[in-house]
């Protein structure tokens, strides 16, 4: 009994509210303290290599209808100190072998007036911190529902931010780049035009925020593992320059409904002096849980055409007639409608993408529009919009299907809810199986325009509960999933690996509603590329989309160099070639490298990077070992120079470069490129003029003797 008084009392001293806890990261360059204020606020801050990353800031959450919540008044009644080192496979990715290495600190505290308890979990990598709130099984704290969630992020100074405003319905906006106490300002002038668009703060902003200090330390605040929970934005006070959280709310203003035992997603700081460390870092992969799914024999990464971009550009349409203001799914008669003559979704149209795809090794043919219901689909919260089972009178099915095969190509499935995800979920097993009985492996899914269940939004705790539905159910049929208009990824795809590519960010099929800024491309990867991979649907050849159709005066601002670039820059193992067969057979010697570049990697060196400016990024093949170089460069003229040193030595390798000419740029010169081959080896090195909104791209593979 004596031993155990001394050993709880050295607790009680241990656990002082006066005194802080540290965690060191395993190599020593970050230093996380855990300390209670005087009135017993949780709080936390971060130190990189003797520097502040955070302040120290406040940890806790406002409960509804509840007049205590979990803010202060805690004492410390238990901490656990542990370490984790393991190296795990990724069924694809960007590196064949990834080390999940963290120091863990877990705080549990008690609430001394309600008696409830939370744990607050620190895990600290060598490229940042997660951490997150847990709920313990207890009599005084069970159903429970988010007024708001109070985690700080107190910033050292007025950085400078790559960011888009806060909104709970999407992310498809240009990155504006300014200095923190900018952002009320430029906050208006940041929001363009959307079918869905719910802002809720002048100075709210979305994660993942890439943040740069006056002193060159680069900061990414995002969140990790993203499950049955609102999605978090920051809010910012621009006078103390602190970021607070800000969940999204469903319809009543509500921002989650918890049953405890429960965990809020990882809040993530990841941070480095060196931006290629931003870029190279697996945190947000490691800080969710491992693969569920046993057998992944079937996710394969894919490269596809599709029928979209004449779409989007106004050249075809959805829409199979222009008769119909109305439809009624299974009451309108579409065999006894007169065509429009844009329908792209047709069989002849199809079978010149399947050709396609069959003549220059592509996997898969993408087809929208393909189903009944295009002709009043959007605007009018209208629920049984889609059945995804009842095709067009000129879209034969099994047809297509048996055509395709015959070619050795996959159609991919389009299922577009229009907001209806009630009637997504209601026809979702009937239309998973109606993909397997006509050979569809994958689906893009979309949700486009509002939320019409309850008049929600798209990132609040139900929709997102809806998005991992949609995952797991897929995988029930062994179907691979690319969301649109969906939450943004928080790398769940390491425990789904289903789920191979999504949108939730400006693609590029803005480039064909007025364009998106040139240096867009240098800032996704530091910001949208840090939960996981974009279907960014690159590849467009013809800049000029009036000559696709002469209504649409957009410019895709970029040059081809650049185009061919982001296969390796926008990481993803789902790249389409985007544009038409039709522009793609105009530049066949700069279409062979989109049809050379790989989809899987097994290693990947972050050669160049500087968010907003520019990113050099060097991918090794999985299957065939040959490397690819990608480099996007963004407003103004650049020198890139590079080494070759992560070649094999004493290999001799030919490579193939792909670049801008010495007078190209994004707007008046886009087409204008040159390709050379020269041979390198590790010792070599390159120095690459690339153009405004320019780049350039490299495949390499080796010299037999």
């Amino acid at each position: 009994m004596k031993q155990f008084l001394f050993t709880a009392l050295m607790w009680l001293a241990f656990f002082n509210p006066a005194q802080s806890q540290q965690l060191k990261s395993p190599n020593g360059k970050f230093v996380m303290e855990f300390s209670l204020q005087n009135d017993g606020t949780p709080s936390y801050s971060l130190n990189y290599k003797n520097k502040a990353v955070v302040k120290p800031s406040k940890l806790g959450l406002e409960l509804k209808n509840d007049k205590k919540s979990l803010l202060n008044d805690f004492t410390i009644i238990d901490s656990k100190a542990t370490t984790f080192d393991e190296n795990w496979k990724p069924v694809w990715g960007e590196v064949a072998s990834i080390r999940n290495h963290y120091n863990e600190l877990a705080v549990t505290l008690n609430q001394k007036e309600t008696e409830r308890q939370i744990v607050i979990r620190f895990r600290l990598f060598d490229d940042g911190l997660g951490f997150r709130y847990e709920f313990p099984s207890q009599k005084n704290l069970t159903y429970f529902v988010i007024k708001e969630e109070r985690t700080q992020f107190a910033m050292t100074g007025d950085h400078t931010a790559f960011w888009i405003p806060g909104d709970y319905d999407t992310q498809e906006y240009d990155y504006t780049t300014s200095k923190l106490s900018e952002i009320r300002g430029l906050a208006e002038k940041a929001k363009t035009a959307n079918v869905s668009q719910t802002s809720f703060s002048l100075t709210g902003v979305q994660t993942s925020l890439m943040l740069k200090t006056a002193d060159g330390l680069y900061i990414n605040l995002h969140e990790a593992a993203l499950i049955d929970y609102s999605c978090m934005h920051l809010n910012l006070d621009d006078k103390t320059m602190v970021f607070e959280s800000w969940l999204t709310p469903d319809a009543k203003g509500d921002k989650g409904y918890m049953q405890a035992p429960h965990h809020s997603p990882w809040r993530t700081i990841i941070a480095s002096d060196d931006a290629r460390e931003i870029l190279a870092s697996k945190m947000t992969l490691n800080l969710n849980d491992p693969n569920k799914i046993e057998d992944t024999s079937w996710i394969k990464p894919v490269k596809y055409v599709g029928v979209w971009w004449e779409m989007i550009t106004g050249k075809s349409s959805w829409a199979y007639t222009d008769e119909f203001p109305t439809v009624q799914l299974g009451v309108t008669d579409f065999s006894k409608a007169k065509p429009n003559g844009k329908h792209g979704a047709n069989n002849a149209n199809v079978k010149k993408y399947i050709d396609f795809a069959a003549k220059h090794g592509f996997d898969a043919v993408l087809v929208e529009g393909w189903n009944e219901g295009w002709e009043d689909w959007f605007g009018h919260s209208k629920d049984y919009v889609f059945d995804f089972l009842t095709p067009y009178p000129d879209f034969d099915v099994k047809g297509l299907h048996e055509y395709a095969k015959s070619k050795g190509v996959k159609m991919m499935m389009h299922h577009e809810t229009s907001g209806s995800v009630r009637n997504y979920e209601r026809h979702m097993d009937k239309a998973y199986q109606f993909m397997k009985d006509n050979g569809y492996d994958a689906v893009k899914s979309g949700y486009v325009g509002s939320i019409i269940e309850n008049g929600g939004n798209h990132y609040n705790q139900f929709m997102n509960n809806h998005y991992q539905f949609a995952i797991e159910k897929a995988a029930d049929y062994k179907i691979m999933v690319n969301a649109h208009e969906a939450v943004r990824p928080t790398g769940i795809a390491r425990t789904y690996p289903n789920l191979i590519g999504n949108e939730a960010a400006r693609g590029t099929e803005y480039q064909s509603f007025g364009g998106s800024k040139p240096n867009h491309v240098t800032v996704l990867p530091f910001t949208r590329l840090v939960g996981g991979p974009m279907d960014y649907t690159p590849g467009i050849f013809e800049m000029d989309l009036s000559k696709m159709n002469k209504d649409n005066n957009s410019h895709v601002n970029s040059t081809i160099a650049n185009q061919l670039a982001l296969y390796v820059t926008m990481y993803s193992p789902l790249q389409m070639a985007a544009d038409t067969p039709e522009n793609y057979d105009r530049f066949p010697d700069a279409f062979q490298f989109i049809k050379d570049v790989a989809v899987d990697w097994s290693d990947s060196k972050y050669l160049e990077a500087e968010p907003g400016q520019y990113v050099t990024v060097a991918r090794k093949a999985k299957v065939t070992n040959n490397w690819f170089i990608g480099n996007v460069n963004g407003d103004t003229s650049r020198t890139s120079t590079i080494k070759f040193d992560f070649l094999e030595k004493g290999k001799k390798y030919e490579a193939t470069i792909y670049a801008d000419a010495k007078d190209a740029h994004y707007k008046t010169n886009p087409q204008a490129y040159t390709i050379r081959k020269m041979t390198v080896t590790n010792k070599s090195k390159l120095a690459q003029l690339s153009a405004p909104g320019g780049g350039y791209a490299i495949s390499i593979v080796e010299i037999k003797k």
